[in-house]
């Protein structure tokens, strides 16, 4: 249903994004367009897309921009998708390369309509990448597969140096706001990439501003701690259309911060905590900051 427009609340101040369209953002924007991939910072409409590119960051994604699903919050189209690319791990990989990237990140559509859910194209441009680039970390966002193992074991098989998949909100509001996928299934998957290999480490993501309590929003890190994930980022939700989920406050940054002191104080290694934070924001510094984490806890230092 349709939002009314005297009904929308007023976008803050701190939301403000910078525009910029420097030499770097057009040569990514073509290059994405020659080698007929998808950005999830298109096709979602990343505020930081802008950001991002001029840096010559982007996130991947694969298996096309057909979504099977239709989440209340996302602004990737819905349908049944028909392109399966068998050739498109390698077209990623010569994309990271061209880029010179350190740190890739790979999402996806929602493929419900494969057995596998596509985890076979996410372990194919793991291992393309890795083949062209044996420094690069490779970071990626998966679906919950509906909950097959298999298909998560073909993904953590391939040793992605990231894992990640989001919750994206509270509990009580997980069937409002996503499709078909279960708040326990997500926390379940995270705990089988922990126990498949103990070593990766996991992330995790929540949106603010659908209707959450702070505490549901502390009792959601409990959860994702109960599971070991290891990161977890922050950010705001803005309604991508007048046809899709109504923001219901903006919070400010202050909360935000507040939040991250809380993520920290539960144990996660790293938070990044911010209106404008998605899951792939700076994606490099966060693993560079879990790492450091994780070597203080080893060494006690």
């Amino acid at each position: 249903m349709k939002q009314k427009q005297k009904d929308k609340l007023p976008k803050p101040d701190w939301l403000r994004i910078k525009l910029s369209t420097d030499g770097n953002y057009s040569e990514i924007k073509d290059m994405m367009r020659s080698k007929t991939l998808h950005s999830v910072c298109e096709e979602a409409r990343c505020p930081n897309i802008y950001e991002c590119w001029s840096n010559r960051t982007a996130t991947f994604m694969i298996l096309g921009d057909i979504c099977t699903r239709a989440c209340r919050f996302c602004a990737v189209k819905t349908g049944l998708p028909t392109e399966l690319d068998l050739q498109e791990p390698e077209r990623v990989a010569e994309a990271a390369e061209q880029m010179g990237l350190r740190h890739c990140v790979i999402t996806s559509v929602a493929r419900d309509d494969l057995a596998d859910g596509g985890a076979q194209i996410f372990a194919g441009s793991i291992k393309a990448i890795r083949e062209r680039m044996p420094f690069c970390r490779v970071e990626v966002l998966i679906p919950d597969f509906l909950g097959n193992a298999d298909a998560l074991k073909i993904v953590m098989d391939a040793k992605p140096d990231i894992l990640n998949h989001n919750i994206e909100t509270v509990e009580r509001l997980s069937d409002r706001v996503r499709a078909r996928a279960k708040y326990s299934r997500s926390l379940e998957l995270l705990k089988r990439a922990k126990e498949m290999n103990p070593k990766i480490p996991t992330k995790s993501s929540i949106m603010l501003g659908v209707g959450e309590t702070y505490e549901e929003v502390l009792q959601a890190m409990d959860d994702l701690r109960a599971v070991d994930c290891n990161i977890l980022t922050l950010g705001q939700y803005l309604q991508p259309t007048p046809n899709h989920l109504a923001i219901e406050r903006y919070v400010h940054p202050d909360e935000f911060a507040k939040l991250k002191e809380e993520g920290l104080k539960r144990g996660f290694r790293h938070v990044e905590s911010g209106p404008l934070v998605r899951s792939s924001y700076h994606a490099h510094e966060q693993t560079d900051s879990a790492e450091q984490a994780q070597s203080r806890e080893l060494t006690g230092v």
